[in-house]
């Protein structure tokens, strides 16, 4: 029968997992409405918005390769402001009702007025898309430039600071680790989704390019998507109070 430090070793192991699983919950709280927001996500991220529209143009202009470097860059720009969204909102949205109703209403409304214009100014996003200079950029000027446009992407200003509050538990706290997890899994979506469509733009940049109302119907259903979202927002923001 084994005694003493060997025992206490055996037992120390076999206690690892539970030990790691108490850090994991003391540090992550898992949204109860993670699927819903799941899916709102994939909505905001299928609608051709910003990123999604220099995904296609870099793809139109210079093939998939630079799309997909592109992408990579996005993505990271992406966490990179739900981080700093989650760590500047997170604290203020816990203490106040006021605050969690107000950035809700506002961004709400800054979605709608992205949606508007963008299907406005779609022909202009359309012309721009097809105009990418003569010069191939390095796959590292890829990813810098990407990673400027999805950190400045005003959609996804909207949508971690607006959106994302609607489905973290306020009640089970630690709202800003909720907030990062849920810009984490933003994250992966968008790779996979905006790297689809720098393939399928890449893949058939010519039938793209040679007919530029393709583009403009793009971006007016992206505009569209964020005109409804935009309004969800709002109901969802009135009924809360």
């Amino acid at each position: 029968m084994r005694e003493g430090p060997e025992l206490e070793r055996e037992r120390g192991l076999l206690d690892l997992p539970v030990r790691y699983a108490h850090a994991m919950n003391s540090f992550v709280v898992i949204p109860s409405r993670l699927w819903e927001y799941c899916i709102a996500a994939i909505i905001i991220i299928l609608a051709p918005g910003p990123s999604v529209l220099f995904v296609i143009a870099r793809a139109i202009a210079w093939g998939r390769a630079t799309a997909i470097a592109t992408v990579a860059g996005n993505v990271m720009g992406a966490f990179s402001l739900s981080v700093v969204v989650a760590v500047g909102l997170g604290p203020v949205l816990q203490r106040s009702d006021l605050a969690f109703t107000g950035v809700q209403v506002l961004g709400g409304g800054y979605l709608v007025y992205l949606g508007i214009s963008a299907i406005k100014h779609s022909q202009i996003h359309a012309s721009d898309m097809t105009n990418q200079g003569d010069i191939r950029p390095s796959k590292w000027k890829s990813m810098r430039e990407g990673y400027w446009v999805g950190a400045l992407n005003p959609k996804g200003i909207v949508f971690f600071a607006a959106i994302l509050p609607q489905f973290v538990d306020r009640e089970a706290g630690k709202i800003t680790s909720q907030l990062i997890l849920m810009g984490a899994i933003f994250a992966v979506f968008a790779f996979f989704s905006d790297g689809g469509w720098g393939i399928l733009a890449g893949t058939i940049r010519n039938w793209l390019a040679t007919e530029i109302h393709r583009l403009i119907r793009m971006r007016m259903a992206g505009g569209i998507v964020m005109i409804v979202l935009g309004v969800f927002t709002l109901i969802s923001a009135i009924r809360g109070r």
